[in-house]
């Protein structure tokens, strides 16, 4: 828990001199149909498909996994909506401040993005068991690149323009800023939000992906022994804790003043979501891991709040301290092992009470998370500008914006999810012509 400076100029991102995790946007996707998942499809996927590189016994869905991605990107648009009044700086703002929303905020921002980069790494192994690497690229393209390129030069341009609008930076229509948009890079002075704002997390999914394959190849292949044995290690007692030490040095040890050592992404810098995403590729590998994550999702919970809590308090409101200084060192450790026992205490919670339970809902929520996740904070910076400046309380504008915010964004995604050619935009599988009343009630491709 260490809030430091940002460079990303109003997004959220990077704002603010407190050192405790950035307040900034987050997203996830798990695009349905028998493609892998861009982000966490984990039980949209299947070993043995045709065509596939590496042969496997095929695994049972982990619905568990689509539930908690579920739940977080719930909670990410419930985040989102208390930004308005936050006392960090973000794309529009409440005129009053609230600072118990720090608390909240914080306590999301520990395990949020972690959570997701975990279990996205757990997804890439799944798909790999099922599609050969022109397969696996493929869809990496066309369930991460493209959405990500269609926000940024379309619905992230509107963001940016409201944003410049709301902090007086710009006067002028919509059509008189698109040509300013592209006038230098979004949190170093200009405007061109090359990261997306809040679809960051499809970019450095992309990345990751792509940087991380050769690894993952390998032990699919000529590594499963020591993905074997690795699994049977960290299934032991108090093992799986260990992993703290990475991250906490993928904190540590990296310029902050750089775009991969600061902490702009979510609270945490490119370096440990890395940590993240290939902990989780092995960590979901092994059943024997994922057992012992469940049974030791108690102590997990404990050593999470007994690190975290002092923590907090002794770091909270201090200015950010010199890179690898004693006080540095303290805070960005503790933060690394508090984010990873959160991790591990949430996700075996999730494995112990969530598994195997199957919903008709699921598989209809989970094939809308893409876009939902693509659209929802358009929507609610939409909402929310004008929103904010009426002479209502607080919690009435609040309630406002995110009751209107989800029933809109909900809407918008049906009708991305009916035509064609709007689920290729948003990174999902085509569908020739529009999907009738009857197809759009039948299962998602997460119960086939």
């Amino acid at each position: 828990m260490v809030r430091p400076r940002g460079v990303l100029g109003h997004s959220g991102e990077g704002a603010g001199g407190r050192y405790v995790a950035q307040l900034s946007a987050i997203k996830d996707i798990r695009p349905p149909n028998d493609h892998a998942p861009a982000m966490l499809p984990v039980s949209a996927v299947r070993d043995g498909a045709r065509g596939a590189r590496f042969s496997a016994a095929p695994a049972p869905r982990k619905v568990e996994l689509d539930w908690l991605r579920l739940g977080t990107i719930l909670t990410v648009f419930l985040f989102h909506t208390g930004r308005f009044f936050d006392p960090m700086d973000w794309h529009v703002k409440n005129p009053v401040a609230h600072s118990w929303l720090d608390a909240p905020e914080l306590f999301f921002i520990v395990w949020g993005m972690p959570l997701l980069f975990v279990i996205s790494g757990g997804a890439v192994g799944f798909s790999l068991r099922s599609r050969s690497v022109g397969q696996y690229l493929r869809e990496r393209v066309f369930r991460v690149l493209v959405p990500l390129a269609v926000g940024i030069f379309t619905h992230v341009m509107w963001q940016v323009y409201l944003e410049r609008l709301s902090h007086g930076q710009f006067t002028g229509s919509f059509l008189e800023f698109v040509p300013r948009y592209f006038d230098g890079l979004y949190g170093l002075g200009g405007n061109f939000a090359w990261m997306g704002l809040h679809l960051w997390y499809l970019e450095l999914l992309f990345v990751f992906s792509l940087l991380l394959l050769p690894a993952f190849l390998w032990l699919r292949a000529g590594g499963q022994p020591l993905l074997r044995h690795a699994g049977a290690f960290l299934a032991r007692p108090g093992v799986v804790f260990l992993l703290a030490v990475p991250i906490a040095l993928a904190l540590i040890l990296p310029d902050p003043k750089t775009v991969w050592g600061g902490l702009f992404f979510g609270g945490w810098n490119v370096c440990a979501h890395a940590c993240f995403f290939a902990l989780g590729f092995v960590l979901l590998s092994s059943e024997e891991t994922y057992e012992a994550i469940r049974r030791q999702r108690r102590a997990a919970a404990l050593v999470a709040v007994g690190v975290g809590l002092p923590l907090g308090i002794w770091c909270g409101g201090a200015p950010s301290p010199a890179h690898l200084s004693a006080r540095a060192i303290v805070a960005l450790g503790g933060m690394g092992i508090v984010g990873w026992a959160a991790v591990l205490a949430i996700l075996g919670a999730g494995i112990d009470g969530l598994r195997g339970v199957h919903r008709t809902f699921l598989a209809r929520a989970s094939e809308l998370v893409l876009p939902f996740y693509i659209l929802h904070q358009t929507v609610i910076l939409t909402i929310g500008y004008p929103v904010v400046r009426w002479p209502l309380p607080d919690m009435g504008k609040w309630a406002l914006i995110a009751v209107s915010s989800f029933t809109v964004t909900v809407a918008l995604c049906d009708i991305v999810r009916r035509e064609g050619a709007l689920r290729v935009l948003f990174g999902m599988p085509f569908r020739a012509g529009k999907l009738t009343a009857t197809q759009s009630r039948g299962p998602s491709s997460v119960n086939r």
